[in-house]
């Protein structure tokens, strides 16, 4: 067996585990050896009552101390015990467990180990797993545990022993990076990294492990950019365009005036389309800093010149905002330019109609979502491609879209604030642009970082805004442990706020278990104010824009990045009304109250994302994604941006000594590379 060997082939693997590990992406060994933890439960030495501090996870040894109570309703049965020791005594309870009451006996010796909370300025341990006899403790105490994403009927357990089963074959396989590379950059070799991965003896060893597979992780990614933009160098520019007056008659009428740093990137962006050679380039700028107007005037060129544009949302409801601004402004100001809706949940009558349309050239201007690159889409003269918040879509779909015109001109729009040392490696494939400035007529959000004391008063506050027109989100972190729980941790809150806030005030919940067609009809409704105030996960981090929303209100702030809750931050702010943000955090520690103070001191993206940086450790044992951005596998740009920058520079040593990896040395570089670049459809046009 090797690495392309299908899972099934391990033992204790049948035909159901081997569905679940397909809806997980899992088919071969390799994609089981390559299926990394997303965090570790470190099993620490017991504390005793006396030295518990709250928003940490904590070991007790104690005994049962009293009667064990359940209580609360049919939905959520709440079991409480106590446990005691010489330095104290701990409220404990337990969610949907009510067969603890006969399972705990006064007096039992247990040791329980869980996250501590404050309430009513008391510590309680909330579901703790349980270990007793007290002993059974001791053959995990000091351990890694590592902990997988999962999908609903799949356990823990079960795919820490299906990768044991994977890691017997661990020596058939080569290793990509070359010794002397590995040397020179002081990484573990690929065998030791993915056991160190899994089962890690100590932070040490996980430290190890996980730094030689970002490292390789961001080199392929790096290299593959470099090849698209050795390609992209050479394509010229085949389309005729010339600047239109129409367009400066069109920002003459506006009832507002560009800013210097709008005029600045329009400006460049005018330059490259009439220019010799095809325009790739990026569009940096914070939330609201204006960067759709200056897509729609690139969109509007095209257009004007006798060409098609499209631009492609990450969700529906935000492609059609966007389509509905674009007919308001073109029939506002008489501009003679025909505009296309496409998406998934359009008939499939419309959808007909709409390929004929645009294969017939009909309209210049396509708005949708991933219908956009359907393989019946196609378009008479494709000139511009633009795409939405780059980081929601990656290479592929991008270039899946120019793939259905002449090597079209790209513009990625990206409200994700990236250190620009870190952007010039990260969109290796593309020019940078930065709109560094706000609009005058923006009120900066008011924001406050509180305990959880706060909560009923944030409550009230949100209610008030109601009453006067206005609308709320409140998002909640997601568990992680499945999908199945995040959707139950958001319907639970919802139902609580409900009935916190009355039943005239209409609240959803949104989640990412949700099928799309759900999420854009709730969307959709709070686009409207059909609906007050609503419950999510970070699925709004992108994909909606309410100018009528002016409150934020973020749970448990602290297991977010900081760049996540910038971006969270985002979706208030955008109306004339003041806009607040409430990032409420359940932690107490030092070092939390030193992240979330630079978000409470400034709305600007890039110093957020700087500070930020200055903050990092070398990686995070616990899991906490601090951006989402680009959907690596295991390296995160922010978290890891030493190892980007590391990666960046072997890309150049290795390219200008060996240009297309075909030597001995690089040979299994360049297959992982060329598997990589297939895999990401990053040749379709190029």
């Amino acid at each position: 067996m090797n690495e392309q060997s299908e899972i099934r082939n391990l033992k204790g693997i049948g035909a159901k585990t081997e569905e679940l590990f397909h809806k997980m992406g899992i088919f071969t060994i390799g994609d089981l050896l390559r299926y990394y933890p997303r965090g570790y439960d470190v099993y620490e030495e017991p504390v005793s009552v006396g030295e518990l501090e709250e928003g940490k996870i904590s070991t007790v040894k104690g005994v049962i101390y009293g009667r064990v109570q359940v209580g609360g309703g049919k939905r959520m049965q709440i079991t409480t015990a106590y446990v005691k020791d010489l330095t104290g005594t701990l409220k404990v309870i337990w969610f949907r467990m009510p067969f603890l009451r006969n399972t705990l006996k006064q007096g039992m010796p247990v040791i329980i180990r869980g996250r501590v909370v404050s309430k009513k300025d008391q510590l309680i341990m909330e579901h703790p797993e349980l270990f007793s006899p007290p002993d059974s403790y001791d053959k995990k105490c000091g351990t890694l545990q590592p902990i997988y994403p999962l999908t609903a009927g799949m356990t823990n357990n079960a795919v820490a022993k299906a990768v044991k089963g994977a890691m017997e074959y661990l020596d058939l396989v080569s290793d990509d990076l070359p010794k002397d590379l590995r040397l020179r950059y002081h990484l573990a070799e690929y065998n030791y990294a993915i056991r160190g991965i899994h089962f890690p003896l100590d932070k040490a060893e996980f430290y190890h492990a996980r730094e030689r597979l970002v490292f390789e992780e961001f080199l392929v990614f790096v290299l593959a950019l470099r090849r698209t933009r050795e390609r992209n160098e050479r394509a010229e520019n085949g389309f005729m365009i010339k600047r239109r007056s129409e367009i400066d008659r069109f920002l003459a009428n506006l009832p507002y005036e560009l800013t210097g740093a709008q005029k600045r990137v329009w400006e460049q962006i005018q330059e490259e389309m009439c220019g010799k050679l095809v325009m790739s380039r990026l569009i940096q700028g914070d939330v609201g800093s204006g960067k759709t107007i200056v897509a729609l005037l690139a969109l509007l060129l095209a257009a004007l010149n006798g060409y098609q544009g499209a631009m492609m949302a990450p969700t529906e409801v935000l492609a059609k905002q966007h389509y509905e601004s674009i007919i308001e402004m073109l029939e506002k100001y008489q501009i003679p330019v025909k505009t296309e809706l496409l998406t998934g949940s359009m008939t499939a009558k419309e959808k007909r109609e709409a390929y004929q349309r645009i294969a017939a050239g009909e309209v210049q201007i396509v708005l949708g979502t991933h219908a956009l690159i359907q393989e019946k889409v196609e378009y008479q003269n494709l000139a511009l491609v633009v795409t939405d918040e780059q980081h929601r879509f990656g290479v592929r779909q991008r270039e899946a879209l120019a793939g259905k015109g002449q090597i079209p001109h790209i513009l990625v729009m990206s409200a994700t604030p990236i250190p620009r040392t870190l952007a010039i490696i990260l969109y290796g494939d593309l020019d940078i642009s930065v709109i560094d400035e706000l609009p005058a007529n923006r009120l900066p959000i008011k924001n406050c970082v509180v305990d959880t004391s706060y909560r009923p008063t944030a409550y009230r506050f949100m209610q008030k805004q109601v009453a006067e027109g206005r609308q709320c989100y409140v998002i909640c972190p997601m568990v992680e442990e499945s999908e199945a729980m995040d959707a139950e941790n958001v319907l639970d809150y919802a139902q609580l706020l409900q009935s916190e806030m009355g039943d005239k005030i209409r609240i959803a919940a949104l989640h990412g278990r949700m099928k799309q067609a759900e999420k854009d009809e709730i969307m959709g409704a709070f686009a409207k104010n059909e609906i007050q105030v609503l419950v999510s996960t970070t699925v709004i981090e992108v994909g909606i824009n309410v100018p009528n929303a002016t409150v934020i209100m973020v749970e448990n702030a602290e297991r977010f990045g900081l760049a996540q809750l910038h971006q969270l931050r985002g979706r208030v702010g955008r109306g004339r009304h003041q806009s607040y943000c409430i990032f409420m955090s359940g932690s107490k520690t030092k070092e939390t109250k030193k992240r979330l103070e630079i978000l409470n001191k400034s709305n600007d993206g890039f110093f957020i994302a700087n500070e930020d940086l200055k903050l990092r450790g070398p990686g995070d044992l616990f899991g906490i994604r601090q951006s989402g951005l680009m959907d690596f596998r295991i390296g995160d740009v922010f978290q890891d941006s030493e190892l980007l920058k590391k990666a960046g520079e072997a890309s150049g040593e290795i390219l200008r000594e060996d240009p297309l990896l075909e030597g001995e040395k690089y040979k299994l570089l360049g297959e992982k590379l060329a598997a990589y670049i297939s895999g990401n459809n990053l040749e379709t046009t190029l």
